[in-house]
């Protein structure tokens, strides 16, 4: 190896000082900045902007926030265990810390900044250790304030619903839950199977919500069919819709109205709820997403029977029989399953890992193909279906390559590839494709006193469900109160408050009382009732990492969770958790690798490097996570040394001429 191949790879290993970029030719000299005595033009102020994980998180969760706890910056009140206080910051947001650690495709990761040093953080993976720990220590929600003369109706038992009861409650609000299936939960019950979102926790998780009290909830009744909405307007104050979308779209070809093809979502739910115990020999699932690939592992572990009777084939559960009886004792054979997307394995849609996991059980992937033409016999029912490569045209419109189809024997063929509202009984609220219209509140366009959240407005992730039901309990209590509804902020999502954190330690600033004399405005650096050089703008602005000062940071690896995925030969049956939580310590260590952007994380640095000793700790019995650093503007020069030498990008040169 040469000496500059030996400079490269150490350059990739250890990240430098990166106030520069490729290219750049002319050498700045600070010294005369420096050294100007005593004249500056600009010191430094302390500004909070929120970091890319919060600012990309769909529930909005001060995911650095909780990291900072986890680590041991942010110290929690007396009486109070670090796993608790985090568990209390994280649900802030968030009531499915256990749930969503596990399921959420963590769009966080993709944004953190860390990915310019080395590897993302593990959100998700301490998220799950926040989720599980408090479930193991009984941890609960702090008690309801006292309840308002309001009473909201909940259309869905999912995790918009459940989110808007929870904050809803929060604010004093209570509210009626009305659920059409039988548990409570939608597509975390009822669309992502057990092995993924362990029942037993999803149940607890539930339950510390409805523990809140004054959260009625209604089971196995339909609103529109089981109950009209005339009754349910009049004896409630508002109506928020969170029915989801349950209808699952068709495979749009050639005999595709075959009888054993299925849509993704019905065969999850026959599966979740019970009634799915043994699935067919060659199954082929057309997808590419998060569905296809649950649909797919579920097929696997399903396996067949040689001998089954009719009525207990897996189209005809899903179209209407109870359950499947099928002896316990049946000896199961494995399932041919195959999945086609219409993209590359990197541009699928699916989470990469779960992709991966998909095919260590066993299944086949077939990658850039499409359905062509669905065979079928004599009963109306599939035997194969046949793909071929694909390109796309100008209006991103799959389109097949001639001469390159291909032939696939089935049983069954699943359809997942995307799910339209089931909005009968209550046609008048929907648009022609049946979802919901809402305004930038998630207010109904079109009935006074109606709200929306989650999926029946556009079909997304579970974690976007729960922000929006965060956010529409916000625009319920402005509608409840005076229906002053404030303009959104840019970055809009839950924050470190510094003004909570100084009066959670004590150390809220005194109370203000204007001077009679107007002079005595001037010199209110020292005044007691105002922090002092701190801007927060994390309302408005997200942090990226050109701001912070990478080199700071060395390579340190992620700590991964461990997994236990089944082999194609063990799968069968086989519904065990597939993820191993971190323990304490590892959660601790992984949570230390967060970079703490736009926020001081106490590394001392502008206190080492200020030439001037202008930048000083603030005491002890005075300081807290924010304010940990404070300046002397009678020694600050101005030179923004320690804004350069500032990892997380906290000081900027702002005061001054």
């Amino acid at each position: 190896m040469t000496k500059l191949e030996k400079t490269i790879n150490l350059m990739k290993e250890e990240n430098t000082y990166k106030r520069y970029n490729e290219g750049d030719h002319t050498y700045s000299d600070f010294s005369e900045a420096i050294f100007e005595q005593d004249h500056s033009h600009k010191c430094p102020t302390y500004v909070h902007k929120t970091p890319p994980c919060q600012g990309s998180c769909p529930s909005g969760e001060d995911i650095r926030g909780w990291l900072q706890i986890i680590k041991g910056i942010e110290q929690p009140p007396q009486d109070m265990s670090m796993s608790e206080y985090a568990f209390r910051r994280s649900t802030t947001a968030n009531p499915f810390p256990s749930q969503m650690g596990r399921v959420c495709p963590a769009p966080c990761q993709s944004g953190c900044n860390r990915n310019e040093v080395d590897d993302y953080v593990g959100i998700n993976a301490v998220e799950q250790f926040i989720g599980d720990k408090a479930i193991e220590e009984g941890y609960s929600f702090d008690e309801a304030p006292k309840l308002n003369k309001e009473r909201v109706a909940i259309i869905g038992g999912g995790p918009a619903g459940l989110s808007a009861a929870y904050q809803l409650r929060k604010m004093g609000y209570a509210s009626t839950v009305f659920e059409e299936r039988k548990e409570l939960g939608g597509m975390m019950r009822y669309g992502i199977p057990g092995y993924r979102t362990p029942r037993d926790l999803l149940d607890k998780e539930i339950e510390r919500i409805l523990n809140l009290g004054d959260i009625e909830v209604v089971l196995g009744k339909r609103v529109g069919k089981d109950l009209p909405l005339d009754d349910i307007e009049k004896s409630h104050d508002a109506v928020l819709w969170t029915i989801g979308c349950w209808n699952g779209k068709a495979i749009p070809v050639e005999g595709g109205d075959a009888t054993n093809c299925i849509t993704g979502v019905d065969f999850l739910e026959a599966f979740c709820d019970g009634r799915l115990k043994v699935g067919s020999k060659k199954v082929i699932c057309v997808g590419g997403g998060d569905t296809s690939i649950d649909v797919v592992s579920v097929a696997r572990r399903l396996g067949h029977i040689s001998k089954m009777n009719e009525q207990d084939t897996p189209e005809n559960i899903v179209h209407g029989y109870v359950a499947q009886d099928v002896s316990e004792s049946a000896a199961k054979e494995g399932a041919d399953v195959t999945l086609t997307s219409l993209f590359a394995k990197e541009e699928m849609t699916a989470a990469e890992q779960e992709v991966n996991d998909a095919m260590h059980e066993g299944v086949t992937i077939l990658n850039g193909v499409m359905p062509v033409k669905i065979e079928k016999n004599d009963d109306n029912k599939a035997v194969a279906m046949i793909v071929a490569e694909c390109t796309f045209d100008e209006n991103n419109i799959p389109v097949p390559v001639e001469g390159t189809e291909k032939r696939i024997e089935a049983d069954l063929i699943v359809a997942a590839i995307g799910q339209s509202p089931d909005i009968e009984g209550i046609d008048e609220l929907g648009n022609e494709r049946g979802f919901f219209e809402v305004d930038d509140y998630y207010r109904h366009k079109t009935k006074e006193g109606h709200f929306v959240a989650g999926d029946i407005i556009r079909p997304h992730l579970l974690t976007t469900a729960i922000g929006q039901g965060s956010i529409v309990s916000q625009t319920i209590k402005s509608y409840f109160e005076n229906n002053d509804f404030k303009r959104r902020p840019k970055v809009d999502v839950h924050h470190f408050n510094l003004l909570d954190k100084l009066r959670e330690t004590d150390l809220e600033p005194e109370p203000y009382t204007a001077p009679i004399d107007p002079d005595l405005y001037r010199g209110s650096d020292t005044s007691k009732n105002v922090l002092h050089n701190y801007e927060d703008r994390s309302a408005q602005e997200i942090i990226p990492s050109t701001e912070l000062f990478l080199g700071h940071f060395k390579h340190e690896d992620r700590l991964k969770r461990g997994e236990d995925v089944p082999s194609g030969d063990e799968v069968i049956d086989n519904y065990k958790d597939r993820i191993i939580g971190l323990t304490e310590e590892e959660a601790i260590k992984e949570a230390s690798r967060c970079m703490s952007c736009g926020m001081c994380f106490e590394c001392d640095n502008c206190v080492i490097y200020c030439p001037q000793d202008a930048v000083f700790r603030v005491k002890k019995d005075e300081a807290t996570l924010g304010r940990y650093v404070d300046t002397d503007y009678n020694k600050c020069i101005g030179c923004h040394i320690c804004a350069d030498v500032c990892p997380t990008g906290y000081i900027k040169m702002g005061l001054g001429e």
